[in-house]
């Protein structure tokens, strides 16, 4: 069941690889295939408390942390906290607050944030984060997030310790949670050329781009530093550049086809196979053995007069069967739609495909990358 159901798999990939692949490949515009240099969002994390839980908040004697963060709070609200007293409060939760700053992001933008809890709260649903400061990779703050808390996830628990919880309630999101407070200065507008970095580095691909350009601006404007990026001139009227990208983005390239290569994922047994892959002649042999283990109970009687008592003893039977074993020959220069039929006919389990590609590549007749992650 388990080879029929994943030879169904692998015809339907083959089927789906040839209508994505197609023999001649289709143009597209650079701005699907490539980025501008310095044009990033820029990571933001802040930690903050979210007040307002009904009793699923921190245990204040586990995570002192939070206690210590509350006490801060209110001194700077003008609200003195005893050092003899010790509030024990379940309403209260010590989160990290992260967001992601758009690139060209403006002061009194807002964006999303998301909120997790960092010490033992059981949810934050129904929990209002404080206000919050998120600051970047350099220390200073770029946005302040607060607002009430969106949770996805829910969890119940019974007075026996027995506990039932739906998705993750200890991470939830503000929609337009943060402010933006500070702009990140951009290179874009200043620099004397452009940088265009392609999402999948191939050279084939970084001179085609770099001809296109060349051919629609004239030659000289666009030159290939690797098989990434691709440098531009830009306008020197500072003005001209958005409207310079916006066209330099629409126009088509026809992209390199990829490499040869089969990707094998070792966990879930997920077998993906280029559209380029290629055999040399080689011959296939599969088969596999079945271990049949049988135990049967049986009943021991003791001798007349010998005073024994009869007892029952187990018998295993064991049976080992070869499958029959079937061979397929790959002619030269097999096709992707060629391997899965040949693998279809041996009905080939994910374990034993990933062994035939894996013999295939050690006898030199795998012409493509085995990657197993």
């Amino acid at each position: 069941m388990i080879a029929t159901r994943f030879s169904a798999v692998l015809a339907a990939l083959a089927a789906f690889a040839a209508a994505l692949f197609p023999a001649g490949a289709s143009a597209e515009r650079i701005k699907d295939i490539a980025s501008v240099a310095g044009v990033r969002g820029n990571q933001l994390v802040g930690y903050g408390l979210v007040v307002g839980l009904d009793g699923t908040g921190d245990q204040t004697s586990q995570t002192p942390f939070t206690i210590q963060a509350l006490r801060n709070m209110l001194a700077q609200l003008g609200v003195l906290v005893p050092e003899n007293v010790n509030p024990q409060l379940r309403n209260v939760a010590a989160v990290t607050v992260q967001a992601t700053l758009p690139p060209f992001a403006k002061p009194g933008q807002t964006i999303d944030v998301t909120v997790s809890s960092i010490g033992n709260a059981q949810s934050l649903r129904g929990g209002s984060l404080l206000m919050t400061p998120l600051r970047g990779a350099d220390g200073e703050v770029y946005a302040i997030a607060q607002g009430n808390l969106v949770v996805g996830g829910f969890g119940v628990a019974g007075s026996d310790g027995s506990r039932v919880s739906v998705n993750v309630p200890s991470t939830g999101r503000i929609p337009n949670g943060a402010t933006v407070e500070r702009a990140v200065p951009s290179a874009v507008g200043y620099a004397d050329s452009i940088v265009l970095n392609l999402h999948t580095p191939d050279f084939t691909t970084a001179h085609r781009l770099a001809e296109a350009i060349n051919a629609e601006l004239g030659p000289g404007v666009a030159e290939t530093l690797d098989a990434i990026s691709v440098r531009v001139r830009a306008p020197l009227d500072e003005s001209q550049r958005v409207a310079y990208l916006a066209h330099i983005e629409n126009l088509d390239v026809e992209p390199a086809e990829a490499a040869a290569k089969v990707i094998v994922n070792s966990r879930t047994g997920t077998v993906v196979i280029g559209s380029q892959v290629r055999v040399t002649p080689a011959a296939v042999a599969h088969g596999s053995l079945v271990v049949r283990i049988t135990e049967t109970e049986l009943v021991s009687q003791p001798n007349p007069f010998s005073f024994g008592q009869t007892a029952i003893v187990g018998q295993s039977d064991i049976e080992v069967e070869e499958t029959g074993s079937r061979m397929f020959l790959f002619e030269p220069g097999v096709s992707l739609n060629e391997i899965v039929e040949a693998v279809n006919q041996v009905g080939a389990a994910p374990g034993d495909l990933v062994a035939i590609l894996e013999a295939l590549r050690e006898a030199g007749a795998l012409r493509a990358q085995l990657i197993v992650i």
